[in-house]
């Protein structure tokens, strides 16, 4: 059997609980819909770190952050080892193509730089805004080009027209891609910025979800009491209540982000069917981290682990090859994805990394209820006090099955949730003397699974001395 394509989506900022066929009927997302029923989604994907960088760090070397040696958002450079999954994808002989959002090194007053990636045709756009010098960010030049103002457009009441939007460039982008005649087996990696704040989905999009009708945040006004408590732990934005916050109007314009990228991705998959390549090609469809959209009383993301910041959709579809309509809810890592697109496109998975192949379960050869026995996250000093206001925190995350530990360790503080009792981490136990016992064993887990997972010893060894 020929090596098949990779068509691999990631959104940014992205919930895991934002897709009709995955339980919410609030959402509009006909396409992702059929993504489920027809292919194999995991329902309790983690990524391994809340913020952009470190975690696409993560999942494009195979390593947790700590151990990529890149934790932080704002980075001068990127290490020159390990090599990048798609540069080794790449030199198997794909042809690797990224259209939008990259965020390996910092694009903060500066273009991206390149990094020796594996992309032979690079459509590069990060945030849509209107400060890039010409020649610097494809996106705000194709803007431009058809004598727009992204600036203007974004900060009028009609918000970017959908023609104009980042999100429906990244399909003609994609669309383009996948009309090219080629021998080659290919990659394509689209990274929309959606449903990344600000929240500023066009108007025919925010006209479809009105705030009235949302169901609101996981929140409880004890939050507050728990969010004060952790004020001194960097985040974007103060704790506040949802009345203050308004957080169903921002619901409705996140749902409507989602409902445009759900729009936008059915062009793409319509190219593939009408260029005849959807049967040998591989979907993917996933987000870098989530967005706590009022949970708690937070808005955006920082050092915390709750669900919705941590827990990203993760769904795979190859109609006649993989199992279909198959929710799996074993504990999985976005490292895990890293390694099953190698393990998919035929590159031998490296002993240095870290995530397991799903392959299994897509074959349908393993009923994915249990992957990992546990999943980690990290944030050490990811963003820059300008956002938080903080001073550096550093925290880390370790969840089973059934509870979740996270510790801010430069603050002396820490969350423990049961979550088969508490889904939604309303009653912190860390505190509680009846769960003394399994917080220490947890906090001892997790200890040994950072030691283990993050050290980095050097070289290879080539003698006993």
């Amino acid at each position: 059997m020929s090596r098949p394509n990779i068509l691999w989506y990631c959104t940014d900022q992205q919930r895991f609980d934002t897709i009709g066929a995955l339980g919410n009927p609030y959402v509009k997302t006909p396409t992702l819909d059929r993504l489920v029923e027809e292919g194999v989604a995991f329902t309790h994907a983690y990524c391994q770190s809340p913020i952009c960088t470190p975690s696409r760090a993560s999942f494009m070397t195979g390593l947790y952050p700590s151990r990529a040696r890149n934790t932080r958002n704002g980075n001068d450079t990127f290490p020159d080892s390990p090599p990048l999954i798609s540069k080794l994808i790449a030199d198997s002989g794909y042809v690797c193509g990224l259209i939008g959002k990259f965020h390996l090194v910092s694009a903060g007053e500066r273009p991206e730089p390149r990094l020796d990636d594996g992309f032979s045709y690079w459509q590069h756009s990060h945030a849509p805004r209107d400060d890039w010098p010409e020649g610097t960010h494809v996106y705000a030049d194709w803007v431009r080009a058809k004598g727009r103002d992204l600036d203007a457009m974004r900060s009028s009441e009609e918000r970017v027209d959908p023609e104009f939007h980042q999100t429906k460039w990244a399909s003609d982008c994609a669309i383009e891609f996948l009309s090219e005649k080629r021998d080659e087996p290919w990659l394509l990696n689209i990274n929309v910025y959606d449903p990344h704040p600000p929240f500023i989905p066009p108007a025919e999009y925010a006209g479809r979800f009105n705030a009235e009708n949302m169901p609101g945040p996981h929140f409880k006004p004890s939050d507050l009491d728990t969010q004060r408590e952790l004020s001194r732990v960097d985040f974007q934005g103060d704790p506040m209540s949802p009345e203050n916050c308004d957080a169903k109007e921002m619901q409705a314009k996140y749902y409507a982000m989602i409902a445009q990228i759900d729009d936008q991705f059915a062009r793409i998959l319509k190219a593939l069917d009408d260029t005849g390549q959807r049967e040998n090609t591989v979907i993917v469809f996933t987000s870098d981290h989530g967005e706590t959209l009022g949970d708690h009383g937070l808005m955006r993301k920082g050092c915390r682990f709750y669900e919705g910041l941590t827990r990203v959709p993760l769904i795979f579809s190859w109609p006649g090859k993989f199992a279909g309509s198959r929710q799996s809810n074993g504990l999985v890592e976005l490292l895990d994805l890293s390694a099953t697109l190698l393990a998919l496109t035929g590159v031998e998975i490296p002993e240095y990394h870290q995530g397991h192949s799903l392959v299994p379960v897509l074959w349908g050869e393993n009923s994915g209820s249990v992957i990992r026995e546990s999943v980690r996250c990290e944030y050490f000093d990811a963003l820059d006090s300008h956002f938080t206001g903080g001073d550096g925190s550093f925290g880390t995350m370790y969840r089973t099955d059934r509870y979740k530990l996270s510790i801010y360790h430069d603050k002396n503080l820490g969350e423990l949730y049961d979550l088969q009792e508490d889904p939604w981490e309303f009653e912190n136990l860390w505190d509680d003397p009846g769960h003394a016992e399994l917080k220490s064993g947890l906090i001892f887990e997790s200890f040994n699974a950072h030691v283990n997972l993050t050290t980095d010893v050097g070289s290879k060894r080539i003698a006993p001395m």
